[in-house]
């Protein structure tokens, strides 16, 4: 299996394109090889996965990330429509603290985004009827579960969408702002 893997501006955060081998039956795909990672350079141990469904278009999931020892690398696709995926870098001693890269990831483009520890994360669907399936290196830990309001202003995220159509959990509309955050990496 070969990958193709593209650094985002901030080089942690990666995208990753499978090959896909198609014909008049349809199409197949390795979408993850652990050993084509290693050559890739992405030596990650994943432990679970996990699949997400989105019936509405403007729906926001984020931006989350798990602490301390229950930290999580994240390995999201698109099986079905398209997102757009947002990490922003919560590391409190990286020149890029408090930046965040985005990039649109669908079932059409065949696109994966590595998302590592030290980052908070979202997703915002683009298509009604979006799944995504994604791979974690930590179990979920709902005691160090922690998020960042979606739209501080001190982070100005481009979501490309009317504030008044986001779709949120009450969850993800009460995280704090990131001024107000303790849990850093």
């Amino acid at each position: 299996m070969a990958v193709d893997v593209t650094s985002l501006e901030i080089p942690e955060v990666k995208i990753i394109r499978p090959r896909k081998f198609g014909d008049h039956r349809g199409f197949f795909s390795e979408v993850y090889n652990k050993k084509a990672f290693a050559e890739a350079g992405i030596e990650l141990d994943f432990i679970q996965d996990n699949h997400s469904y989105s019936a509405e278009v403007g729906t926001l999931r984020g931006l989350h990330y798990q602490g301390g020892e229950f930290a999580q690398d994240k390995l999201v696709r698109c099986v079905r429509g398209r997102i757009l995926d947002v990490a922003v870098d919560i590391r409190k001693a990286s020149p890029t603290f408090g930046k965040w890269v985005s990039a649109e990831i669908s079932a059409a483009e065949w696109n994966q985004i590595l998302v590592p520890v030290g980052f908070a994360h979202a997703i915002l669907t683009l298509e009604p009827d979006t799944e995504i399936i994604y791979k974690v290196t930590g179990h979920y830990a709902p005691t160090h579960d922690f998020g960042i309001r979606w739209n501080d202003p001190d982070l100005a995220i481009d979501w490309g969408i009317d504030e008044d159509k986001v779709i949120l959990s009450d969850k993800d509309r009460a995280q704090p702002f990131f001024k107000d955050v303790v849990h850093w990496f």
